[in-house]
C-alpha cells in the first residue's frame, strides 16, 4: 500500500514538473511592415535584445517569443489577438505598435486576463476611463512628451507655434498634451494623413505664417521624409524645429545632417547618461548596426520587467491575476532610471530635453539639455481610470 502511494506521487511530481517549467509564450504583436514597419521592428529588436541578456529566459523559465505583423490595420491586429489568445495560448501579449489599432483593440483585451503590454502606443482613453487591470502601458501616455516641449518653450519665452502631426489618434494626442503646458499662441494647428508623404503644402503654409518655432510629430519613414523636406525649404535654420518620438533610432539616422539643431522631450534617448542606458545602446549598436529608439529602449524595459515579474511568482504565469499584480509592482533597472506603474498602469517617470548635434561617427548623437523639465510626472487622465 504504502509502495503504491509512493509510486503514486512520484508519478505526479514528475507530471506536474514539465507544466511548472513550460516556456513562457509572449505573443509580440507590432507595425513590422509599411511606411512605419521601422517602430515595429525596433520594438521587436529591443525585446529580443533583452531577452539574449537574460540567456533566453525570462524570471528564469524559458521563454518563447511568437511574432505577428498587424500591418497598422485593425482587422488583422484582431485576427493575431485572437490567434495568440485562442490557439497559440499565449501566457503575454507584448508590442502593440499604434493608437488606433491598440483601441480597436479594447474588447479583446477586456475579455481575458492574459496581459497586455504596451510599448509605443498610449492612447488617452486607455488611460483613463477604459484602463484595465491587464494592459500595461511601459512607453508613456501620448501626451505627456509633448507636455515636457510645450513647458520647455514656455518656460523659453517662445511665443508662436506651429504644429503638425497625422490625423490620427496618436497626433492628436501630442497636440493635446503640448497645448496643455505650452501657454503662447498655436499659429497653425496642422493634420494631415496619416500616409502623406509630400509636406510641401504645409511647409509653405508655415513658412507664410512665420512662427517662433514648430511643434510635430510623425513616425516612421513620415518623420524622415517631413525633416529632409524642412530643411530643404530652408526652415531649418530660420524656424526652430521641436519634437518629441520623431527623431528616432534608424530615422535619425537616416535623417543625418536633416536632424541637426532639433530639440526633442522625451523620457529617453541615446543620450540617456545612466549606465544601465549606455550599456544597453552599446549592446544595441553592436547587434544591429543603427541607433536604438526609444521604442526598442521601452521594448527592452518590458522583457526586464516581466522577467522581474515572473521571478517574484517563480514562474507560475498561469495564475493570471498573480502575474498581473506582479507586473503592476514589478522593480527592475529602467534604461531611463525612474519608473513605476500609476494607478493606471502607465509610467510615473522623468522626462527631459534633449538636443540633436553632430555626432563623432556618420549618425547624429543626442545630447541632454535640461534633465528633469517634468519629474516624477503621470498623465492627465490616471484620475478617470477606476480599475482595482
Amino acid at each position: 500500500m504504502k509502495r503504491t502511494m509512493k509510486i503514486a506521487a512520484a508519478a505526479l511530481i514528475a507530471a506536474a514538473a514539465p507544466a511548472a517549467m513550460a516556456d513562457v509564450k509572449v505573443g509580440f504583436l507590432a507595425t513590422l511592415s509599411g511606411p512605419s514597419g521601422e517602430v515595429g521592428r525596433d520594438q521587436l529588436d529591443g525585446f529580443m535584445l533583452a531577452l539574449e541578456h537574460l540567456g533566453g529566459k525570462l524570471g528564469g523559465v524559458p521563454a518563447t517569443v511568437l511574432k505577428e505583423d498587424e500591418q497598422q490595420k485593425p482587422e488583422a491586429a484582431m485576427a493575431a489577438v485572437t490567434k495568440f489568445l485562442d490557439k497559440d495560448k499565449v501566457d503575454v501579449v507584448a508590442g502593440l505598435t499604434f493608437a488606433n489599432v491598440l483601441m480597436a483593440l479594447q474588447n479583446k483585451i477586456a475579455s481575458t486576463e492574459v496581459p497586455f503590454i504596451g510599448t509605443v502606443a498610449g492612447p488617452s482613453p486607455t488611460a483613463g476611463a477604459q484602463c484595465k487591470p491587464n494592459l500595461f502601458v511601459m512607453s508613456w501616455q501620448s501626451d505627456v512628451p509633448a507636455e515636457a516641449v510645450g513647458k520647455y518653450l514656455t518656460d523659453k519665452g517662445v511665443k508662436r507655434v506651429s504644429t503638425l502631426t497625422p490625423n490620427f489618434v496618436g497626433g492628436k494626442d501630442k497636440i493635446s498634451g503640448f497645448k496643455r503646458f505650452y501657454k503662447g499662441e498655436v499659429v497653425d494647428e496642422i493634420y494631415t494623413p496619416l500616409n502623406q508623404l509630400d509636406f510641401s503644402a504645409e511647409i509653405t503654409q508655415i513658412s507664410a505664417s512665420k512662427p517662433d518655432a514648430i511643434y510635430t510629430f510623425y513616425p516612421g519613414a513620415l518623420a524622415v521624409t517631413f525633416v529632409r523636406q524642412y530643411q530643404q525649404a530652408g526652415l531649418t535654420s530660420r524656424i526652430p524645429f521641436y519634437s518629441s518620438n520623431m527623431i528616432e533610432g534608424g530615422s535619425a539616422d537616416a535623417m543625418g545632417a536633416a536632424a541637426i539643431g532639433a530639440v526633442v522631450g522625451d523620457t529617453w534617448t541615446p543620450g540617456m547618461p545612466n549606465p544601465e542606458s549606455r550599456r544597453f545602446v552599446s549592446a544595441y549598436e553592436r547587434k544591429y548596426n543603427r541607433t536604438p529608439s526609444a521604442y526598442a529602449a521601452f521594448s527592452y524595459d518590458a522583457a526586464m520587467m516581466l522577467n522581474s515579474a515572473i521571478e517574484s511568482i517563480k514562474g507560475n504565469v498561469a495564475d493570471r491575476k498573480a502575474l498581473n499584480r506582479a507586473i503592476k509592482n514589478a522593480q527592475f533597472k529602467s534604461v531611463r532610471g525612474n519608473f513605476k506603474f500609476g494607478h493606471n498602469n502607465y509610467p510615473v517617470q522623468d522626462y527631459h530635453i534633449f538636443q540633436v548635434v553632430k555626432g563623432a561617427g556618420p549618425r547624429p548623437e543626442f545630447k541632454l539639455l535640461e534633465e528633469g523639465v517634468l519629474k516624477g510626472h503621470a498623465d492627465a487622465y490616471a484620475d478617470k481610470c477606476d480599475a482595482k
